[in-house]
């Protein structure tokens, strides 16, 4: 097991690069960033409350270019990404490139599930998802019973074009003793052979993909800047219902598959645990990033929650835990009434990051349990202005961190897109004003 303390949460690169080691300087500047989040989680306060500079599509309107250009153009990301930094100093950066600078990754794999700059939506539209069922109802039995026939069968074919034409390789299950040098004839079938042609190149753009944003990492290292988290993963009940049955579809199953879900959530979180742990230790960085889509309150009742999409997700966290990893849900909306069945997990080892849940309510109920992060209004940062932004940023540390919490400031879920600069200056140098 690794000390979560001692990890260098920096992601391997290629030897295409030649990297420079960071100077000593920037060295003990990038040690003092880290010890403060390592601090916040074991719930103990560092010399001032640390700052998170997390976002999607913002940076095209700090560098001035379009937002096409930052899913496409890795230079022109990397260069503004450095200025931001530089600039506004933050103790964690965004992993910018892995989550919008992705669209020659999407094309390479031909992705359906996404409508993307420049892609489906206008070159300065954000990201817009389509919500599908991409599982249908009677399908639970197909993956339940061989998962991988499930995926190469009808899964991946539907969400990308890349994979389609390896449905055939579906029937490989169940194939034993010489039989499965028989099988081999699957793999010169036209349809195998040209999907596998197709995955041959989207791998290579993925690899140039991973090859920049380790190139980015390293850079922003030797500048003394940690990146923001190791892995990114999803709740079980969120991954299926986003990514497979789809809202209604998930909705509807609550009541006329309910018996199939606890099954179904189980044996997703075992195949999504084993991706994610794999992830962060390959980077090097054990902070897990974990969107919640479904947990809002307005989403279900508490008995739904607590029955459905509660103890899916308790134990992903354990499981994330015992591979001494830090789970960083981000709940989304408004999860105060969730506040009270949330706090059932180990103290010291999570970082709660909440958009619009009441932090004050928040930290009275899970201060002694879990760091916090957030939650700068996205209207305040939007259509406020920078006295706006100081003011909630004051409210926050004189509520949070000057009474004892362990906070790492950040936005609602990251800088919105249509944040004005100074609004965003305006919020990091309250941070060092009010909780310094």
């Amino acid at each position: 097991m690794m000390a979560m303390e001692n990890l260098d949460p920096t992601p391997p690169v290629s030897g295409m690069h030649l990297l420079a080691e960071p100077s000593l300087a920037a060295k003990a500047a990038y040690d003092k960033r880290w010890q403060r989040i390592m601090d916040c989680v074991a719930l103990k306060q560092s010399d001032r409350m640390p700052v998170a500079l997390f976002t999607t599509f913002w940076l095209a309107k700090y560098g001035g270019i379009s937002i096409r250009d930052n899913m496409y153009d890795y230079e022109k990301v990397a260069d503004i990404m450095e200025r931001a930094c530089l600039e506004f100093e933050p103790d964690i950066t965004t992993p910018v490139m892995e989550n919008a600078s992705i669209g020659n990754v999407l094309e390479a794999t031909g992705f359906k599930q996404l409508q993307w700059p420049g892609h489906g939506v206008g070159d300065n539209q954000p990201y817009q998802y389509l919500d599908r069922e991409y599982m249908m109802a009677h399908e639970y039995d197909d993956f339940l019973l061989d998962p991988t026939g499930f995926f190469l069968g009808k899964y991946l074919p539907r969400v990308a074009g890349a994979f389609e034409g390896l449905e055939p390789l579906a029937s490989l299950s169940g194939n034993m003793y010489y039989g499965i040098s028989f099988a081999s004839i699957l793999f010169c079938l036209p349809q195998v052979q040209e999907a596998l042609g197709k995955l041959a190149m989207a791998g290579g753009a993925v690899a140039n993909h991973m090859n920049k944003t380790g190139g980015l990492v390293q850079r922003l290292r030797c500048l003394g800047f940690p990146y923001g988290f190791g892995a990114f993963s999803g709740a079980p009940y969120d991954v299926v219902a986003d990514y497979m049955r789809g809202a209604k579809g998930m909705m509807t199953d609550l009541y006329r598959h309910k018996e199939k879900l606890e099954e179904v959530f189980d044996k997703v979180r075992k195949l999504v645990i084993r991706q994610t742990i794999a992830m962060a230790k390959m980077n090097g960085n054990p902070l897990v990033f974990i969107p919640l889509h479904w947990a809002p309150d307005a989403f279900m009742s508490q008995k739904q929650f607590e029955k459905f999409w509660w103890p899916s997700f308790r134990q992903f966290m354990l499981d994330l835990i015992d591979a001494d990893l830090i789970p960083v849900p981000m709940w989304e909306a408004d999860c105060t009434k969730r506040l009270e069945v949330i706090k059932d997990i180990p103290a010291g080892k999570c970082i709660y990051w909440f958009e619009r849940t009441d932090m004050v309510k928040a930290f009275e109920v899970l201060g002694d349990v879990v760091a916090l992060r957030g939650n700068i209004s996205a209207s305040a940062l939007t259509t406020g202005t920078p006295e706006d932004v100081d003011k909630e940023v004051r409210r926050l540390g004189d509520q949070v961190w000057n009474k004892g919490g362990s906070l790492i400031l950040d936005a609602a879920f990251g800088i919105p897109d249509e944040s004005s600069i100074e609004n965003v200056r305006a919020m990091f140098s309250a941070a060092r004003k009010y909780a310094g």
